[in-house]
């Protein structure tokens, strides 16, 4: 069982309204750390629509970049934004013209809504929409306000139905699963392939599960946190597992790797950056970064009398989930000669890259933005879960919650520790969630 997190902690207490009240308690964000209590008007649910009692939100990487800076990358919030945005809960009012929902059906939302109209929503690539409108996103202005209430209206064509044994944790947790299968379907691995997963976050542990799932023999995950590394071999997400040493050295650089796997919430100031404590030019980041890749790859190296000296060393396909420009380096270097990179995390947005290390060796750099046609794939895998089977079955996605808090009133305690890798116990902090 996680930690409730909130013994130590009062949250503030809320108004009680009915379920069909016109009123609803929201958190909202204003400014950097200005979490307030509000209570908002909600309207029935209009044509299309249902009316979701939000039970379950987990907290995103972007979510706390928000809420530290009230930005994420280069998208800073113009008005008061409601966060959250992996979200699951149970219908209340359902509203025109919806067919195949009742009152009481437990939904996992999926919070991207695009306009349906243009042409790369009619080629099924609909998470690349220009009039996109995303939940918690300052991107849209008017800023599309995201799940961190007590209900909301949603269309009714994003909200996907869950089996009675699926827990709202797990089913709030489809929205990262959803990166990961994306990631791999763009990868397009062959059953027998070798695949590095850079960062062991919540979506570089997932990537790794799908990876594994779509057939990959070895996994390797990397990051610079033990405890997530230990946490990722012993829950079965990866095969092989590779701690980045981090030297005794602080840098003013906000490039640092490994970390904040699946977000593009750049480190504070002063944090441990092995690529730049090494050197700041960046022949010698590339050194470091060969070097890295080298070590990284002697883990699952065959045993010298089955080593074929034809075959190129590094693995099919390498994940790098940080968005950082020194993963990258060594994602590069670690992928085999027409291999792939997926690029997953979103970090720095101009890096400086080895192209040649690609360009000559042909190997294939492919990005992926959030996720399309993904989330029927992830409720069919969550209804498997446990029931046995041949092959892979994927890791329970409820052990990945670490930490719970209890109703809106806690949020603010809860989005500091998810800001944090480790508890005031020392215990690892992975996923947070706010209950309702």
């Amino acid at each position: 069982m996680a930690p409730s997190a909130m013994a130590d902690a009062a949250p503030m207490q809320l108004p009680a309204y009915s379920k069909h009240s016109n009123k609803v308690n929201a958190s909202v964000l204003h400014g950097p750390r200005d979490l307030r209590l509000e209570v908002r008007s909600i309207d029935e649910p209009g044509l299309g629509e249902l009316q979701i009692a939000i039970k379950s939100t987990g907290i995103c990487g972007s979510d706390v970049s928000y809420y530290k800076k009230f930005a994420n990358g280069d998208l800073c919030a113009c008005a008061p934004l409601s966060l959250g945005h992996e979200s699951s809960g149970t219908v209340v009012a359902i509203g025109p013209q919806v067919s195949g929902f009742r009152v009481g059906d437990r939904v996992a939302l999926e919070v991207g809504v695009p306009c349906g109209q243009c042409g790369i929503c009619r080629k099924g690539r609909y998470n690349l929409c220009k009039r996109m409108r995303f939940r918690s996103s300052a991107k849209s202005v008017p800023h599309y306000q995201g799940t961190l209430q007590e209900r909301i209206n949603h269309p009714a064509i994003w909200c996907h139905k869950l089996p009675d044994h699926v827990s709202f944790e797990a089913a709030a947790l489809l929205e990262p699963l959803s990166v990961a299968i994306h990631a791999v379907n763009r990868a397009t691995p062959t059953p027998g392939s070798t695949a590095l997963v850079i960062g062991a976050g919540t979506v570089g542990l997932l990537t790794a599960a799908m990876a594994r799932q779509s057939g990959c023999t070895q996994v390797t995950i990397t990051d610079v946190d033990a405890g997530r590394v230990e946490y990722a071999l012993k829950k079965g997400f990866a095969t092989h597992g590779f701690v980045v040493p981090q030297p005794s050295h602080t840098s003013s650089s906000n490039s640092s790797i490994y970390t904040n796997s699946g977000s593009s919430t750049p480190l504070d100031p002063g944090a441990m950056t092995p690529a730049s404590f090494f050197s700041n030019s960046i022949h010698d980041q590339l050194e470091v970064a060969k070097s890295l890749a080298a070590d990284i790859l002697s883990l699952t190296k065959l045993p010298p009398g089955l080593q074929n000296d034809d075959e190129d060393e590094g693995v099919d396909v390498t994940f790098e989930c940080t968005g950082k420009e020194a993963c990258m380096h060594t994602s590069l270097y670690a992928t085999r000669p027409g291999g792939k990179v997926i690029m997953v995390g979103m970090g720095t947005p101009i890096q400086t890259l080895p192209m040649s290390a690609a360009h000559l060796r042909e190997v294939d750099i492919l990005g992926i933005f959030r996720y399309a046609n993904t989330y029927g794939t992830g409720v069919r895998l969550l209804s498997t879960q446990g029931r046995g089977g041949a092959g892979f079955t994927l890791p329970s996605l409820d052990d990945m919650v670490t930490h719970r808090f209890k109703g809106l009133g806690a949020a603010k305690h809860a989005f500091e520790l998810a800001s944090k890798t480790v508890d005031d116990n020392g215990n690892l902090v992975l996923k947070v969630v706010i209950e309702a």
